[in-house]
């Protein structure tokens, strides 16, 4: 039974990956409100992880990151705070976190770090300029901490597309932008926040002991096809 700190696990993704994971693990969250489920395999801890102390914790085994944002808006539209915010939450605060539990990690069981980048980093589009380039920031800080890290600590992430949480509801408002979001993706589909954590799941697992700086693309199709 691994020690997982999970930062951000309240909603979307991060809730889902606290409920794939308790039944077998002690799981950590800490974020401004708490999760909606309870077990006794759950702790959580209330923070602003931009602007509040991080708990002190004895053991940990991983580090979840997910706290992210969807700012959209043409380039003409994006002030330099805007840039700021979208940096401060998607970078800065996980680079605040791992600063903070390096020290416990690198005594924890296999440890391992996971981030959240998006396809928008690899896939140019429209009005994602500032998120795009948050993110961007996170696939660059897996690759050299990567480096710097090796061999004690694994670390990895996942670049989702569109998915279900309420992050994203502007874009999935009415039915038929729901229906234009599936025809952009090859597989006619979107994601599900399980679909995300089940891959959460995999690569902080020893099953996945031999995979390292990694950035992996939950795209249904969009980055690498045009069908």
């Amino acid at each position: 039974m691994k020690n997982i700190l999970v930062i951000g696990g309240s909603k979307g993704i991060g809730n889902a990956i606290i409920t794939c994971l308790l039944d077998n693990n002690k799981v950590i969250n800490i974020s401004r409100t708490s999760p909606k489920q309870s077990h006794q395999n759950l702790t959580h801890h209330a923070c602003d992880v931009l602007k509040d102390d991080l708990r002190d914790l004895e053991a940990l085994d991983v580090l979840i990151y997910c706290p992210g944002s969807i700012n959209l808006k043409p380039i003409s539209r994006l002030s330099l705070d805007d840039f700021r915010a979208d940096f401060e939450i998607n970078v800065l605060g996980a680079v605040k976190a791992i600063q903070k539990y390096l020290p416990v990690l690198k005594n924890g069981k296999s440890p391992a770090i996971l981030l959240f980048s998006t396809v928008a980093a690899k896939l140019g589009m429209p009005f994602h300029a500032s998120v795009a380039t948050a993110k961007s920031g996170v696939e660059g800080l897996v690759k050299s901490l990567g480096a710097e890290l090796a061999p004690s600590i694994r670390i990895n992430a996942i670049a989702p597309t569109v998915t279900d949480t309420t992050l994203a509801s502007k874009l999935l408002r009415n039915e038929k932008m729901v229906e234009n979001m599936v025809d952009r993706h090859p597989l006619k589909k979107f994601l599900n926040p399980e679909e995300v954590a089940n891959m959460a799941d995999f690569l902080i697992s020893d099953k996945a002991a031999s995979i390292y700086g990694q950035i992996f693309e939950m795209d249904c199709g969009i980055v690498s096809f045009k069908i």
